[in-house]
């Protein structure tokens, strides 16, 4: 026996909209409520140690021979720089960076000159003898000599050529100091080389570690780290060449990328330096975009200054909001869920329509429009080349048509076709609502199974699009599970063979993706219930007879 029915009327959809666009707006409220942290030795007019710089923006990118940043762009980097700290790290005399340290000095800050080594044997020469001639010109401004950064994380070179090039650098730059700055790790592996140096300069990246640390436990990391590798190394300064913590990117494990996470890690650790007296560059100083190419997303967001503020990320007044629009993104949720409302009023006008039909609508558009605020932060974060914005923007589409298009069908009791129903041309014509599901379910689970599929074989450096896919995957289970009784196909019949394969390359990646990333980190656990509830859709999908 079906359920009563009752006439559309505009006064309970309005009621129910109401409802969620303050629902909407409170959960977005919350998410932007700025985080209190402890106070910082920063806060109160300190410095920090030394920075990374990178002098590299938008679309300028090393890897490209040609590219070349002057003078001008480096004096401005360097009149922000220079009112929160004394000293710059530079990892190269390319590109333009030769001019830091004649710069600096009009600054009055010293300079950490870099050495960039690679198996090019010609191309380090030529940075050896820039280098040289730098610290020789600049001798009250060029603190010490970094030869090589990571060369033997890379495998570059052999420790015995890399001890090489640094007894060749030693010899002309003496008495100025030098060092060879690496992982933790290798300076452990290859603690003879603390011979070849006056200090050791270590990376401790809490993040990039095999097994990644939270960030609230990241100072007490660099302290352990530290002790170990002076308990290794005695006779030798032991300072920290890179320290940071990324302010955007995806989770790995329970490390997560935030504008928080990035102000307590580097606060706490540089209150831990203060108190134990020993020395921390900070990595880095903004944002470098072309760094996602190589490292994901996360890459391009290690930056502690904003250059289109004119100041830090992050206050050291230990206030900090990890989402400072959460108005626009709140806004753009009620818009979605205006859009949802208005789609199963619109499909449903002049029809009888069950009395569920409102509970239905906020089901569908809660949690997607909560999510689509989400969805718009991460657009211009995760997508970089052509691939990545085509993605990004095809999640973005299927999370706003998914819940739109089902708020229809959920009006007019229509069930989603199967992909060969829909792309068969034998199959007659297709009314507008019935295309807009098949083609957003069609989009979603192609996006989804490449997603999937990147993140079972090269996860590393993977994006993790929980919000647009999981959004539009609970728009469509809500559809599944308000079917009206005997309107979905029998369960007998044949299975849809494309759904069956995709819900099983689905259903095992879940898995996998759970086990991999661990269950500290929430971002994948919630992609994996996206990919399941996805998966559990695709598996009941059925042929049409014929």
């Amino acid at each position: 026996m079906t359920s009563p029915a009752t006439r559309n009327s505009i006064a309970p959809a309005l009621a129910h909209f109401a409802f969620t666009a303050l629902a909407i707006a409170v959960v977005w409220w919350w998410l932007g409520t700025p985080v209190h942290l402890p106070p910082s030795p920063l806060g109160a007019g300190g410095k920090l140690y030394c920075v990374s710089y990178a002098p590299f923006r938008a679309n300028q990118d090393p890897m490209i021979e040609t590219t070349y940043v002057d003078a001008r762009q480096i004096d401005e980097d360097l009149t922000l720089l220079s009112r929160y700290t004394n000293c710059v790290r530079t990892y190269s005399t390319e590109n333009g960076q030769d001019q830091v340290a004649a710069i600096a000095q009009r600054h009055g800050m010293k300079v950490l000159q870099g050495i960039w080594l690679s198996n090019n044997a010609a191309r380090n020469q030529r940075q050896i003898a820039a280098a040289v001639a730098i610290a020789k010109k600049f001798p009250d401004v060029v603190s010490a000599m970094v030869v090589g950064n990571e060369v033997l994380l890379r495998g570059d070179l052999s420790v015995t050529d890399l001890g090489a090039l640094i007894g060749e650098v030693k010899a002309q730059v003496a008495p100025m100091q030098v060092t060879y700055a690496d992982v933790w790790e290798f300076w452990q592996r290859y603690s003879n080389l603390q011979n070849a140096v006056d200090f050791v300069t270590i990376h401790i990246l809490p993040y990039w570690e095999d097994f990644p640390l939270p960030a609230s436990i990241a100072a007490a990391h660099v302290d352990a780290i530290r002790k170990m590798v002076a308990a290794a190394i005695p006779n030798k300064e032991i300072v920290i060449g890179e320290f940071g913590w990324p302010s955007q990117g995806r989770m790995r494990e329970a490390a997560r990328p935030s504008p928080s996470n990035e102000a307590r890690a580097i606060e706490e650790t540089a209150t831990l330096a203060q108190r134990e007296n020993f020395r921390v560059n900070v990595i880095e100083a903004f944002d470098q975009p072309w760094k996602r190419q190589l490292e994901g997303a996360t890459g391009g967001y290690w930056g502690t200054f904003d250059r289109s503020t004119g100041a830090p990320k992050f206050g050291f007044d230990g206030i900090v909001s990890d989402h400072p629009d959460w108005l626009m993104q709140a806004a753009a949720g009620i818009l979605l869920a205006a859009a949802v409302f208005g789609a199963g009023w619109w499909a449903g006008r002049g029809k009888t329509m069950p009395p569920s039909l409102w509970h239905r609508m906020v089901a569908l558009s809660f949690l997607p429009a909560v999510l689509l605020g989400w969805t718009i932060e991460r657009i211009p974060i995760d997508s970089f080349g052509v691939g990545g914005w085509l993605r990004s923007l095809g999640f973005a589409f299927a999370a706003v048509a998914a819940p739109i298009a089902c708020a229809a069908a959920c009006a007019t009791g229509r069930m989603r076709p199967s992909f060969a129903a829909l792309l068969s041309r034998a199959s007659g014509s297709r009314d507008a609502v019935s295309v807009a599901l098949g083609l957003a379910f069609i989009l979603l689970t192609l996006l989804s199974v490449q997603t999937a599929l990147g993140l079972v074989f090269d996860p590393r450096y993977r994006d993790i699009p929980f919000a647009p896919q999981s959004g539009a995957a609970f728009a469509f289970l809500v559809l599944m599970v308000s079917a009206p009784r005997g309107s979905e196909p029998s369960m007998a019949g044949t299975r849809a063979v494309a759904e069956a394969v995709a819900a099983t390359v689905l259903g095992v990646a879940a898995v996998y993706i759970a086990v991999n990333e661990t269950f500290a980190n929430w971002q994948a656990i919630w992609l994996y219930a996206g990919f399941l509830g996805l998966a559990v859709i695709l598996a009941r999908a059925r042929d049409a007879p014929g």
